[in-house]
């Protein structure tokens, strides 16, 4: 039964006849607002992660301004909140540190002001799960608002791709082959317009799965960010809010088991970032919807990669993949693997009106016979060097890499491995595997993206672009080669990639789905009986409370108190 204005949650702060409620009622008078602004009507609260330092989210100063037109116009009452920005190449040592304090925000800023329904403005990297993770715990209507991706890169007539082509053309300087000058041509081309990268990245990843698991409007994570068709997302968004709130449509009713294999499935096809395995892990928990790296490993090897966008992919970027249809136009090439009768925030189901997308270009959004890749995005390894289980994405790198054998050259932290790396006289061939350790959620602190570990520059001079890396890391979506990564347990607790050593051959098997270190058992346990627990990081403060409630790669990183089953559901707030 749809709602009417007496059953508002936000009628609590206002409609009483009481001290405190009259208080509300003044208070918002004297902000200039008129009693007929409210009364009645839906409250919808915006939370907005723009800040003068995230270049992804810089047009959401005004961009705020669309969604609350779009409320206007559907009889709600707009009121913005701000929330942390998580500029992603600014905070440091990593937004993998702060992700989870942006879903703690997200819900008790949802939870303690007077909101009816959520819109959700966010795009760069942890902002989508730590926005939706927050929202799903307080259970209010929401819609979320993709930030759009940033305009293709462009140097002397060349697309570049957002931290992919970073990657590579640092290569090429460091190896002597790029000068200085072309070096600025590419940091001033590179990134050349508001949005997040415009890669297949995490950015990208987590807003396309997000619209897969029926949170956002039809089609919307593809529009870059500065055209004309995001404002109108954007004031659709707001107005759609509005109605959900009457219809009473909350995160519980959308996301199930169906929803969540659609976005895992749309993320394989998309040859998604590894990070979408600890966000949509994480996102799905919160929904109380069991997720397990096997159900990665197991629909990645039903579902081919058929975005052809970098760096799974070789040529397009999200500008692209929005004129060559988009979204919808992959959904529609996934078919009846998808379920189309599952719910999205346009009270429909994902599969309405799919019949109508259409491919536009069928080397972008390749057709299922055509896959960029046969097997989905993502492999799970595990072994005796991973026994939770570690992450490759096969496409991104070199089929030779596949199956190898090499020795361990071994890094226990960043700090040394850049000291160590461009050496001329560091023992290394293309055959070793690179190993850093003590990167992983409690290690790093917060799971830095350092897994895409720098060649080393004497192999680089040899033209060798690509060798196996493996880290208890995660590395950027925009990154690519033969990495390995989220290795769990991570070292800092005693997980197996503590015990390795320089020199002992290491066996990687993408095929069998295995990661080894081919030594004894019996010498694996002499090593973890004299294995020491380094120090921790923090002693007080925000550091000190993650290190003791975060979980490991495989269970999404989560605080274990964040967990929808850890206990009884939070009550709405007195009011007194």
């Amino acid at each position: 039964m749809p709602k009417n204005p007496d059953d508002l949650r936000s009628s609590r702060w206002f409609a009483p006849d009481d001290i405190r409620s009259s208080s509300h009622r003044s208070r918002a008078m004297q902000m200039g607002y008129d009693r007929q602004e409210w009364e009645g009507k839906p409250v919808i609260a915006i939370i907005n992660t723009w800040s003068d330092i995230n270049p992804c989210h810089a047009h959401f100063k005004h961009r705020v301004e669309d969604v609350k037109r779009g409320v206007l116009q559907a009889g709600g009452f707009p009121i913005e909140l701000p929330a942390l920005s998580l500029a992603e190449v600014f905070v440091k040592p990593t937004t993998m540190l702060y992700r989870n304090m942006l879903a703690m925000e997200s819900e008790e800023l949802i939870r303690s002001h007077p909101a009816d329904g959520v819109v959700l403005m966010g795009g760069c990297d942890k902002t989508t799960p730590g926005l939706v993770m927050g929202a799903i715990s307080a259970g209010l209507p929401m819609i979320f608002m993709p930030a759009g991706p940033m305009l293709r890169g462009n140097y002397r007539g060349e697309h570049l791709g957002s931290g992919s082509d970073a990657w590579k053309y640092w290569d090429e300087r460091r190896a002597g082959v790029l000068s200085d000058e072309d070096w600025t041509g590419v940091e001033a081309g590179i990134a050349r317009s508001y949005g997040h990268c415009m890669t297949m990245g995490t950015a990208s990843t987590m807003t396309a799965i997000t619209e897969a698991m029926g949170l956002s409007l039809p089609g919307g994570s593809s529009i870059p960010a500065p055209d004309a068709n995001h404002i109108r997302l954007a004031s659709a968004s707001g107005r759609r809010a509005v109605e959900m709130v009457w219809e009473d449509l909350v995160p519980g009713k959308i996301i199930d088991r169906r929803a969540v294999d659609n976005a895992l499935k749309v993320a394989m096809a998309l040859g998604c970032s590894t990070n979408a395995i600890i966000h949509l892990i994480a996102m799905a928990k919160r929904a109380a919807v069991p997720l397990s790296l096997d159900d990665f490993d197991t629909i990645s090897r039903a579902v081919p990669v058929i975005a052809n966008i970098r760096p799974s992919g070789d040529t397009y970027l999200m500008e692209d993949f929005f004129y060559a249809g988009g979204l919808r136009a992959l959904m529609a090439q996934l078919g009846d693997q998808l379920a189309l009768d599952a719910m999205t925030v346009t009270g429909k189901g994902l599969g309405d009106g799919l019949e109508r997308a259409k491919v536009f270009n069928e080397d972008v959004i390749r057709p299922l016979s055509n896959p960029v890749y046969h097997e989905g995005s993502l492999a799970v390894l595990r072994g005796n060097l991973a026994p939770g289980g570690a992450v490759i994405k096969p496409a991104a790198c070199a089929a030779k890499f596949h199956e190898h054998t090499g020795p361990a050259l071994v890094f226990d932290s960043y700090a040394e491995m850049k000291a160590a790396i461009d050496r001329d006289d560091l023992e290394v061939t293309g055959d070793h595997v690179l190993v850093l350790r003590n990167a992983g959620p409690q290690g790093g602190p917060g799971m830095p993206e350092w897994g895409m570990l720098p060649i080393p520059k004497k192999l680089l001079k040899q033209g060798i672009r690509d060798m196996v890396r493996l880290s208890d890391a995660r590395m950027s979506g925009t990154s690519y080669g033969a990495c390995i990564l989220h290795a769990a347990p991570e070292a800092h607790v005693g997980g197996p990639l503590a015990l390795l050593k320089t020199g002992d051959m290491v066996k990687v098997s993408v095929g069998n789905r295995s990661i080894d270190m081919l030594i004894s058992d019996d010498e694996l346990a002499a090593r973890k009986a004299a294995w020491q627990k380094p120090a921790d990081h923090y002693a007080r403060g925000y550091g000190y409370i993650f290190a003791r409630h975060i979980k490991q790669a495989d269970e999404g990183c989560d605080f274990d108190f964040l967990e929808t089953d850890f206990g009884a559901a939070v009550a709405e707030p007195s009011i007194f």
